[in-house]
Parts: structure tokens; sequence; C-alpha cells
């Protein structure tokens, strides 16, 4: 089943490039990320109020690194989440409806501590904390406003990516370091899969971060 109904609030499978306006308009990165499946949350006249969106994380490594090479297939990210108006309980009803009709997957989410998140709606979900993500630098241009990752995605998985983007750029290159991000890791589909992969889970699990 690919639609769930609450109420006068629907959830289904929509279009990847029917969530751009609500990505581009609203979130706070306004960027598209990388979509394999989409999800909208339309109310009682049928507009979109809000998109959910996952995607094959950028990075083989932290597949692999989830629950191991046998898992790393199943792993899938929570890239956006935007909602026109984030009524109370709103946020976590529509993720929770959107992984019921998923099937057996591994989902990873971020909250990023440059926005001051700390995954209130990943917590209200019973998603487990893995801690903050790694250090990490991005690469950025002076004179040039667009997303880091934007840049970053240049020549991505080609050799000698760092020179190519030296040669392209040049003096305007600089690195940024990258903002540390809380990880949220959760099991979904049937019981048997959630219990087997839980079991291979290779991040140590945390309490999780509240405001002080």
């Amino acid at each position: 089943n690919n639609m769930l109904r609450r109420n006068k609030i629907k959830v289904t499978l929509i279009n990847p490039r029917s969530a751009y306006p609500l990505l581009i308009d609203i979130h706070y990165a306004a960027r598209i990320p990388s979509i394999s499946t989409a999800f909208g949350l339309f109310d009682n006249d049928d507009r979109l109020e809000g998109v959910c969106t996952f995607g094959t994380p950028l990075s083989t490594t932290l597949q692999r690194g989830i629950c191991g090479e046998d898992y790393a297939k199943f792993v899938l990210e929570l890239n956006r989440l935007c909602l026109r108006n984030n009524k109370k309980n709103m946020a976590s009803f529509f993720i929770s409806a959107a992984m019921k009709i998923l099937g057996n997957k591994i989902i990873v989410s971020y909250a990023d501590t440059a926005q001051n998140h700390l995954g209130t709606v990943y917590q209200a979900t019973n998603f487990i904390y893995t801690g903050l993500s790694t250090k990490f630098t991005d690469w950025a241009l002076h004179g040039d406003n667009r997303h880091q990752a934007s840049i970053g995605d240049e020549f991505r998985g080609q050799k000698q990516r760092l020179q190519k983007l030296k040669d392209k750029y040049g003096d305007r290159l600089y690195s940024v370091e990258r903002s540390r991000k809380h990880r949220y890791i959760k099991f979904i589909g049937d019981k048997r899969f959630c219990k087997t992969a839980k079991k291979n889970l290779k991040y140590k699990t945390e309490k999780y971060p509240k405001n002080i």
C-alpha cells in the first residue's frame, strides 16, 4: 500500500520532482539532494503541505559502516523533511507514515548542529542516536554563494579530484570545516529483519542530546 490516511491528512508516494518547489522555497538548505523516493503530505483539499524524501547516501563507506557489507543495500538516508505548517505531532506522524510504506530498510538521518537542530522529531519516532558525525572539510569559493556540497559534488569519484577543483577555480577555492551533525538510525520493516539488522549495528548507541 503506497498511501496512508489519518483524519483529513493523506501521506502517499509522489514523483521526486513534485517535492522540488517546497525544498527550494522552504527548507533551509535550499538545494535538491539525491532523491530516490519521495512522499507527500496532503490536506483534505489535496494541497501539498509537506514532503519527506529519501535517497541512497553519497558515502558508500557510511552504507557499509552502519551494519556491515551485507546490509549496505538496505541503507537509505532521510535527507529532507519539509512542512508548510509544522503543527504539533505532524512531523513525527509524517515520518512514521512514510517509513511504514518503505518496507525493510535501515534509515539514517542527521540533525545539523549549525542550525541548532537536536533531532527532536527523530527522538519522537524512536530512532537510535549514535552520536555526532565525524569532522569533515568542505570546499567553498570566494564570491560564490552556492551551497558547499554543490561545489564538493564536482568531480566526485574521479581521480585527483582536488587538483581538478584547483585547476578550475584557482585561488577562489578555500576549505571550510563542515558543521557536525547528530546521527540517527532507524530499522524499519518486518520484525525479523529489524531484529537481525539491529544486531549488526556497528555504531554505539548513545543517549539523546537535549537542550541545556
